[in-house]
């Protein structure tokens, strides 16, 4: 007990300060040091702890007070008047159990998770908003190269006039007559001890005289947020961007949810994607197919030449290397795909015709060896059929 923190100290309030005083500096801090915002930070982690722990004594009325009286050893082991199961057999259960289940993420005992919050009773009217989705479509060069989108939706979040509070500005909120400001009621039958929210309090361990008028109680009111999106390079359909505390308000000053933001892309006429490969189809002219030639072709970084060898069959495929999109985590950059199909010419003029007719007569089969080759399957199929009789 000797090495912990002053419960003051940790969450960094004078000794003297209100109930509301101590919640707003916990959201604070806890909002800073909360896992989520602080992935595989270990010494967050333990802040964490630190301060939820501080809160869950410092934010109930009988156990401040005896905080305030005995320090740590009054939920030490031998403490005696504390409540729950301490000091049995020279250990606090209730408090190993608190930490065992802290240590997993809970705010409080097993006993405060089955029975619906603990002592102080905050924790079940003061909760975390709802995490939201959004779908959002996005054209295909946003999702290859990035963008800023700005997003507007419905949303429940903290009243303004109340700040959250659920409370009128002339209102002050009073200790439960009910369940005097523990937020629970203990109904005693023989040996069992039940506990329960508190109905008059709903948990808060505090009642509201005047509810405020814009939200009427809750903290929350119905809004119109608008917010900014920054979508990064390489997203594909599916992929989903998460915006921590972007989500619902939380009740009564509770934490915000987060929003998710899950992409859909829209097709390309001209690009098609897998993975980081670009893939497109390009025609050519059928003198560029026979005689072969340079020409360029559009990738997604721009106009890039691809040589074409000559007698090159329509469907030949090409690859570009690195012209794809660029790799993840050091991975090289992806390929750039082209498929050419032979495109006939239109719209032939006088002269231009009687060329290409001149030009047809002088070729004979030879020029064509796929030509060749399906009259020679052809011929074959024939002959077989008239040995056969057919």
């Amino acid at each position: 007990m000797a090495s912990k923190r002053d419960y003051y100290e940790v969450l960094g309030v004078e000794r003297t300060v209100t109930i509301d005083d101590i919640k707003k500096a916990y959201r604070k801090l806890a909002v800073k040091f909360h896992p989520d915002k602080n992935p595989g930070n270990v010494e967050a982690e333990e802040k964490f702890k630190e301060i939820s722990e501080a809160y869950e004594v410092l934010s109930d009325a009988a156990k401040r007070q005896r905080y305030d009286q005995f320090g740590h050893q009054a939920f030490g082991p031998g403490s005696g008047g504390g409540a729950g199961f301490g000091g049995f057999g020279g250990i606090d259960l209730e408090e190993a159990l608190r930490t065992f289940m802290g240590a997993f993420g809970g705010g409080g005992s097993i006993f405060d998770n089955f029975f619906g919050g603990g002592q102080g009773g905050s924790r079940e009217s003061t909760t975390r908003g709802a995490d939201l989705r959004f779908d959002l479509e996005i054209d295909f060069e946003e999702a290859v190269f990035g963008s800023h989108r700005e997003i507007t939706l419905p949303i429940m979040e903290e009243c303004p006039n109340c700040k959250g509070s659920g409370a009128d500005k002339d209102s002050k909120k009073e200790s439960c007559a009910r369940c005097k400001g523990r937020g629970m009621v203990i109904t005693t039958n023989g040996f069992f001890q039940v506990r329960q929210t508190c109905p008059s309090c709903g948990g808060m361990g505090e009642t509201i005289r005047n509810p405020c008028r814009e939200c009427r109680g809750e903290g929350r009111v119905k809004a119109q947020r608008t917010i900014e999106l920054r979508i990064p390079p390489g997203v594909e359909t599916g992929s989903r961007l998460r915006l921590v505390g972007k989500g619902e308000g939380g009740t009564r000053g509770g934490l915000a949810g987060d929003l998710y933001v899950v992409l859909h892309v829209h097709p390309h006429e001209l690009f098609q994607r897998r993975d980081e490969d670009i893939f497109c189809e390009v025609p050519i002219p059928f003198h560029v197919a026979a005689l072969g030639s340079e020409i360029g072709v559009p990738t997604i970084h721009g106009y890039a030449t691809l040589k074409i060898p000559p007698g090159t069959e329509s469907g030949t495929a090409f690859r570009l290397r690195g012209k794809g999109l660029p790799g993840l985590h050091g991975a090289p950059n992806g390929d750039h795909h082209v498929r050419v199909v032979i495109e006939a010419p239109v719209n032939l003029k006088g002269n231009q015709k009687e060329l290409l007719k001149t030009f047809g007569e002088s070729c004979t089969e030879s020029n064509y060896p796929q030509l060749e080759k399906v009259r020679k399957k052809a011929d074959e199929f024939f002959e077989h059929k008239r040995a056969i009789g057919k």
